[in-house]
């Protein structure tokens, strides 16, 4: 390693791969000269406390703020024009003169002992990329900087996760008063064209008992002690013109935010639960059912939809998972394809979660004997079968399941009698490669679970909303308290509120930040460079306190 002529570089392997680490196929490596003692696994510095946080030290430092600052040093020297002539010289960045593109035309060479040397060398040394530059990469902008440019802009929220130490929780009145509110999301590619760009988005609710809302949501003024606006669907209060997700629903399988999917566009929602054991496709604008599909031979318990709207899994009663194709019209959501693209088995018992990641070609599902499945989703091969730790007398029901976006599987199991295990609750996380990183027992059940990049937001049955980070399911944060419990969780697309629905019917809105200037029941912003204001009133400014009792 001090060799200057030796250039070595780290495997990508080092930033996403633990596994690299360890000798799992036992193989004999030999012995050391001095101690005599056997290798095996690589032996970690002082500064891992495991194979995977070696890993993530190492995803860390390269996404780090030193090497942003140092990264066009780099470019220049791989890229650009400290690569080759005077300024490689002085950067001593010159290596062997056959490593460089056109150094060496091996179709000219007609002596074929000359040119098979050559050609070991270049094999031997490497090659070295195409020149791109021949000027200084400029810098990239320091954190610091960056964040005072974001901060002048009137569109952007905090993110509340770079701001854990000042949530704040805001309550719209109930959307549904009295009934839980069993889901609230902002699909993450609604589509704005040039001209209405900064209009409002759609934030979807559903009600247990299947009243649709579609209101409008703008996620940002740092003149509003709360950064948002809420503008409530005038047609959820308004008997002649409520729109309702058609049942009945099939006995125990009550309408709740696993039987329920909203498309990414916002144009359509996908349910289950129904009577007649189908998958139906509801309009959101008009509330009419548009597609109806019977394949499943028992009642639908379970839905999940990928982050780019592509696929969507169901589980089932009957012990099956099916995958299905999103059909597209003119770049919207126009309904499901009419056959399932793949049908899984595997399970002995009832599916009770799924989830589905297309990126990473993952299909999860959980079931009520506490099997974690894992399959392809393009071709419909199974990977794997976990089962998380625990007693099993009776054994743990998966009742939630989420994929992380680098393939962790966060599971929740639930012991159904007490007296079996003092640990009743619990959450678990593994690997993409299955392996069991960490589990932690929780005091109450999990009611609604979403992931971020970073965290794990849990909506708990005992009126409470978690924070934990993803890496170690340690709490980040202390439980954001909530009078009633919670039915559903998630995050919004500029990951700037969480928002939780409430058994009450209520929708609170949990944020983050101090602004600088507060004026509360309206705001204004400045419209395409001109003196035109526009005005919105913000239907969620009151401050939730559950301090104040329950009701």
């Amino acid at each position: 390693m001090e060799n200057p002529v030796d250039v070595k570089e780290l495997i990508p392997e080092f930033f996403y791969f633990p596994e690299f680490l360890e000798n799992q196929n036992g193989f004999d490596l030999g012995c050391l000269q001095l101690s005599n003692e056997k290798v095996g696994d690589v032996v970690l510095p002082r500064w891992a406390n495991s194979r995977e946080d070696f890993i993530h030290q190492h995803q860390k430092a390269l996404e780090s703020e030193y090497v942003s600052a140092h990264l066009h040093e780099w470019i220049d020297l791989i890229f650009g024009y400290k690569q080759r002539g005077p300024a490689a010289v002085e950067a001593l960045n010159v290596f062997y003169y056959c490593t460089y593109e056109g150094a060496v035309d091996l179709d000219a060479i007609t002596d074929e002992t000359q040119r098979k040397a050559l050609e070991g060398i270049i094999s031997n040394f490497g090659q070295t990329p195409c020149q791109l530059l021949k000027e200084p990469h400029p810098a990239r902008l320091s954190a610091e900087s960056a964040a005072r440019r974001l901060a002048q802009l009137d569109t952007r929220s905090p993110n509340i996760f770079e701001n854990l130490g000042q949530l704040k929780s805001f309550f719209v009145e109930g959307i549904s008063d009295g009934v839980a509110l069993v889901q609230a999301v902002v699909p993450k590619n609604q589509a704005h064209s040039f001209i209405t760009q900064g209009s409002p988005d759609i934030l979807v609710t559903v009600s247990a008992n299947g009243l649709l809302g579609t209101h409008n949501w703008l996620p940002y003024d740092k003149n509003i002690s709360n950064y948002f606006s809420f503008t409530k669907d005038p047609t959820v209060t308004n008997a002649k013109t409520q729109r309702f997700l058609q049942g009945p629903f099939a006995p125990g399988a009550d309408l709740s935010s696993r039987t329920l999917a909203v498309s990414p566009d916002g144009k359509l929602l996908f349910s289950g639960g129904h009577w007649d054991n189908s998958l139906r496709v509801t309009s959101l604008a008009k509330g009419k059912v548009v597609g109806h599909i019977t394949r499943h031979i028992d009642v639908v318990t379970c839905l999940s939809l990928d982050l780019c709207g592509i696929y969507l899994i169901s589980g089932s009663r009957d012990t099956t998972c099916m995958v299905w194709q999103v059909l597209q019209q003119g770049g919207f959501s126009s309904g499901l394809a009419p056959k399932p693209v793949q049908v899984l088995y595997g399970h002995d018992a009832e599916v009770t979660c799924v989830a589905i990641s297309t990126e990473l070609d993952m299909a999860v599902s959980g079931s009520k004997d506490g099997t974690i499945i894992t399959h392809t989703v393009r071709r419909g091969l199974f990977i794997r079968s976990l089962r998380p730790p625990g007693e099993n007398c009776p054994p743990a029901v998966l009742s939630h399941l989420a994929v992380g976006p680098e393939g962790q599987v966060v599971a929740q199991t639930a012991v159904g009698q007490p007296s079996c295990s003092k640990e009743r609750f619990a959450l678990h996380l593994y690997s993409v490669n299955g392996k069991l990183l960490s589990s932690v027992p929780l005091d109450r059940e999990v009611t609604a679970m979403c992931l971020t990049k970073d965290f794990v937001v849990l909506g708990m049955s005992e009126c409470g909303l978690e924070i934990r980070e993803l890496q170690s399911l340690r709490a980040a944060v202390p439980p954001v308290p909530m009078r009633v419990p919670v039915r559903s969780v998630s995050v919004t697309k500029e990951k700037s509120h969480i928002l939780v629905g409430l058994e009450d019917g209520k929708l609170i809105v949990v944020g983050a930040g101090q602004p600088a200037e507060v004026r509360p029941g309206q705001f204004h912003r400045r419209l395409w460079r001109s003196t035109r204001r526009i005005s919105q009133v913000s239907a969620g400014e009151t401050e939730y306190n559950p301090c104040e009792g329950r009701g």
